[in-house]
C-alpha cells in the first residue's frame, strides 16, 4: 500500500470537497490517502514519507492563491523528483489554477504526473454525481499509477 498526500487550499469548501472525493478514489484503489490543508504543512519534514503528492487549489482571478504559490516553494525544497503527482482545482469562470499546478509539478519538480492531467471542475458540476465520479475516477487513476 502506498501513501499519498493530498494538500490543498480552500476558501469556500469546494477544493476540500474535491480532495475528499479524490481521497475516496485513492482508497478504492487500495492505497492510503492523507488530506491536509497547506496551512498545516510548515516544513519539509511535514511533506516527507509520502509516495505521491496531489495538490489542489481553486482559481481566483485567473490564478492560484498566494498561499499555494508560497507552498510550492516549500514543496520544491522537498525534492519530489520522480514522485507520483496530480493536480486539481475548482473554478467558477476560467479554471487556470489546476493546469498551473500540474505544469509546475511536471516541469519544475520533475514529478511523474498522472496521465489524466489536471482535474478542473466548475463549482456547479462539483455538486453533481458527475462531479463526484470525476474526482473519484481521478483518485483511482492516481492509485493505479502505483501498480
Amino acid at each position: 500500500m502506498k501513501k499519498v498526500l493530498i494538500a490543498f487550499v480552500s476558501r469556500t469548501g469546494n477544493t476540500e470537497k474535491m480532495a475528499e472525493y479524490i481521497a475516496e478514489g485513492i482508497r478504492f484503489s487500495g492505497n492510503e490517502a492523507v488530506i491536509k490543508k497547506i496551512s498545516d504543512l510548515k516544513n519539509t519534514k511535514d511533506l516527507s514519507g509520502f509516495d505521491g503528492y496531489v495538490l489542489g487549489c481553486p482559481t481566483y482571478h485567473r490564478d492560484m492563491t498566494g498561499g499555494m504559490k508560497t507552498f510550492l516553494f516549500l514543496a520544491e525544497k522537498t525534492n519530489l523528483l520522480g514522485k507520483m503527482g496530480g493536480a486539481f482545482g475548482p473554478y467558477t469562470h476560467s479554471g487556470e489554477s489546476a493546469p498551473m499546478l500540474f505544469d509546475t509539478m511536471n516541469y519544475v519538480f520533475k514529478m511523474d504526473m498522472v496521465d489524466m492531467g489536471a482535474l478542473s471542475l466548475k463549482d456547479a458540476v462539483l455538486e453533481t454525481d458527475e462531479g463526484l465520479k470525476a474526482c473519484q475516477d481521478y483518485g483511482k487513476a492516481i492509485g493505479q499509477k502505483f501498480k
